[in-house]
């Protein structure tokens, strides 16, 4: 029998028994990760949102969405800015449920106040119909225009401008103590 094939026979015949007491060294790198652990598990946030301002129309809730990679307005808020010069469009878009709907065009460079910034931002306008929303979809390319820096530990969006940034809270729900969210219950006997 050929060497290859004995060892193959034995390492597949051969059962191993993990009782037995063996040390086995272990290299530098795989020692380092078992005695650092793993990190915690961090509660998930969700989406998060930013107040902006576009005109004269302040935004309470823009969703900064890292999935989209266009901008959304909705035709009403558009409409409220009194804005007429829209660039027609061919492009479709697909929504969760794999419908397609269709822009009604491009809005380019509307300027953004967030903070104490000013940002440019190109817009496709949706038709959301008479109830439409009141906020708007800030994708990557915002998000790539403002250079953010998200710490979704910290629950903080830092937006940056040459060297100067602003950072704004978008979770404040993460600095909650845990001694807020505790109920105590005072019954008229105890006193």
């Amino acid at each position: 029998m050929p060497l290859y094939s004995k060892f193959l026979k034995e390492l597949i015949n051969k059962k191993r028994s993990w009782h037995e007491k063996e040390t086995i060294m272990l290299t530098e790198e795989r020692s380092a990760v078992i005695q650092r652990g793993i990190p915690p598990k961090l509660k998930d946030h969700g989406s998060f949102f930013l107040p902006c301002t576009i005109g004269s129309l302040t935004i309470d809730k823009a969703l900064c969405d890292l999935g989209a990679s266009i901008n959304l307005i909705p035709y009403s808020m558009m409409r409220r800015l009194c804005i007429e010069e829209v660039k027609p469009t061919q492009m479709s878009l697909e929504l969760m449920d794999k419908s397609l709907v269709f822009p009604r065009g491009v809005i380019e460079n509307l300027l953004i106040q967030v903070g104490i910034f000013i940002f440019p931002a190109d817009f496709m306008i949706l038709d959301l119909g008479e109830e439409g929303s009141d906020s708007i979809i800030l994708g990557i390319p915002f998000l790539a225009t403002t250079r953010a820096i998200i710490d979704v530990e910290q629950g903080e969006l830092t937006l940056r401008v040459h060297d100067e940034s602003i950072t704004l809270n978008v979770f404040p729900e993460a600095h909650h103590n845990d001694e807020k969210e505790k109920c105590m219950e005072v019954d008229k006997e105890d006193l």
